[in-house]
This record gives C-alpha cells, sequence and structure tokens, in this order.
C-alpha cells in the first residue's frame, strides 16, 4: 500500500524515486539524515552508490528547480554523504545526482543530472 504525498517535496521526492527505478536504480533509503543534512535519496546504480538531491519548482522564474541546489547545500551534501559512507559504505563508489522536477503536478517535467557536482 503506497502513503499519499503530504506535501509537494514529498510528492517530488516519490515521483523522482520512481522514475529512477525504471531507469535501473535500487532504492537503498530515503531521507537519509544525520547532524550534517539530509539526502533525499540514497539508490544504487551498479557498484556506484547515489547520493540523490530532489527539487521541485512550479516554474523557471528563479532559475528552476536545477539552480536551486546552491554551493551551501552541494557542501551539506557532501557531508552528509561522507558521514553515510563512513557508517554505512565505506570504501564505495559514490556519485552526487540531482532530479529536477518542472511545473505543476498535472504537467511536470523530470530532468535527472548525473554527477550533477
Amino acid at each position: 500500500m503506497t502513503t499519499k504525498p503530504t506535501n509537494k517535496g514529498e510528492a517530488a521526492e516519490q515521483l523522482a524515486c520512481a522514475y529512477l527505478q525504471q531507469q535501473g536504480l535500487r532504492l537503498l533509503e530515503k531521507n537519509y539524515r544525520c547532524r550534517q543534512g539530509e539526502i533525499d535519496l540514497v539508490m544504487q546504480q551498479g557498484d556506484s552508490l547515489v547520493f540523490i538531491e530532489v527539487r521541485q519548482r512550479s516554474d523557471a522564474r528563479f532559475g528552476g528547480a536545477a539552480a536551486s541546489v546552491t554551493t551551501k547545500k552541494q557542501e551539506k551534501l557532501r557531508l552528509t554523504a561522507l558521514h553515510y559512507l563512513q557508517h554505512r559504505a565505506p570504501g564505495a563508489n559514490a556519485r552526487f545526482d540531482v532530479v529536477a522536477v518542472q511545473g505543476e503536478q498535472t504537467q511536470q517535467h523530470i530532468e535527472w543530472i548525473r554527477n550533477a557536482f
């Protein structure tokens, strides 16, 4: 049984997760949290861990969803991923991807940016 998302961010994460699973990635964890921050999705593709930041925007007026992953946000993601690797997957190959969900719920466009930073 699937649960209905409670907000737009959660809905975007569910959409991104389903999309990436259709592309062959395997979900390991949703919303991994530690003191350093949070990673929306931790997935596996082949022998690599993929740390995924999901961003949702209704329109591109202020640069769109992908542009909202600032340098400060990237640093928090790096620190959180380092924590994950140290405690859950020492020595694993890893990369950072961004999934940008643009538009309203009835017409959304998904952009998957591999090796985003």
